[in-house]
């Protein structure tokens, strides 16, 4: 057998993300935690009718010469029927004369701009968001578990289920580390469960390998790890190639895109890495580890038990 890269330093491929997310939640008590968006802490939305197709890049500019930070910019319509809509954080006392000078801004860009009106966007709808989207996920979590210790057992079942933890939780320590660049908005909900769906799928393809050796005479007798070892060895091009392709598009999007497309890519980059590599470092080891200390020996006897008296009184 060759040298187990994957499954020898076991400890040391958990150590690595659990460091990352203590540091992460020690800065988020600290104060310096996610950076919520207006989507979830409210604020202004502001409504110009341009007129004319705009560039976004100019609207960020006046904002900036504005002094209006943390802005999203949204077009709605085209032609003549065009307009602008900036959802800013409450933009302060000063409000009315942050207003005129971005208008100003704007104007020398876009004489035909008009005033529409001006919004106080309320916290509520993100907070009923962050709402669904943990029922989401809670449901998703449970049909998973049921669907993979069906189809494997209930060990592969919550492995799973932690690697898609881990990935939850490293793309909510980035964005801590990155809260000075990126923005928490509805954006980063939809790029969460974007990822939770991408994640599992090679989570399975290696369970699904492991699986399959685990019957051939080939590894009759080996231990659990070994199997994990060569599982993940036998899909790891298959990971690799199809992981390389789906970021060669995210990354240009990345570099190509405005910052509105920038912050729903920067998560979904950093959750297809974290996938990658709960699935080839962490869930299958976590499924040999379980496996051999028989963690859910009693669930898995009691399952059995009923099921043998079933057939029985059949």
């Amino acid at each position: 057998m060759e040298k187990q890269f994957f499954t020898k330093n076991f400890r040391l491929h958990l150590l690595i993300p659990a460091v990352i997310v203590a540091v992460a939640l020690v800065l988020s008590l600290c104060g310096l935690g996610i950076n919520a968006g207006v989507d979830f802490t409210g604020g202004s939305m502001l409504t110009y009718k341009v007129g004319e197709d705009f560039d976004v890049k100019d609207v960020e500019t006046a904002l900036k010469d504005a002094g209006i930070a943390d802005a999203q910019i949204a077009k709605t319509g085209s032609g003549e029927d065009t307009q602008l809509e900036i959802r800013a954080k409450d933009l302060g006392d000063a409000s009315e004369d942050r207003r005129m000078a971005l208008e100003e801004k704007l104007k020398a860009k876009y004489a035909n701009l008009d005033f529409v009106t001006l919004e106080t966007v309320g916290a509520t709808v993100g907070r009923d968001l962050i709402g669904n989207a943990i029922k989401s996920c809670l449901i998703v979590f449970v049909c998973l578990l049921i669907y993979i210790a069906i189809r494997f057992d209930l060990y592969s079942g919550v492995a799973a289920l932690a690697a898609l933890l881990h990935d939850i939780l490293i793309m909510c320590s980035m964005m801590v580390f990155a809260r000075a660049f990126y923005q928490a908005n509805t954006s980063f909900i939809a790029a969460l469960l974007t990822i939770i769906g991408y994640s599992i799928n090679n989570t399975i393809i290696i369970f699904d390998r492991i699986r399959e050796n685990s019957r051939l005479l080939t590894y009759k007798g080996d231990t659990h790890k070994i199997i994990v070892e060569a599982s993940v060895r036998q899909t790891l091009s298959r990971t690799i190639n199809t992981t390389i392709t789906t970021l060669i598009t995210l990354v240009v999007l990345y570099i190509l895109g405005v910052d509105s497309i920038r912050e729903f890519v920067f998560p979904l980059i950093v959750g297809m890495i974290a996938g990658v590599y709960s699935s080839v470092m962490l869930s299958g080891q976590i499924w040999a580890v379980w496996k051999d200390r028989q963690i859910f020996a009693p669930l898995e006897n009691l399952f059995k038990g009923r099921k043998s008296s079933k057939k029985a009184k059949a």
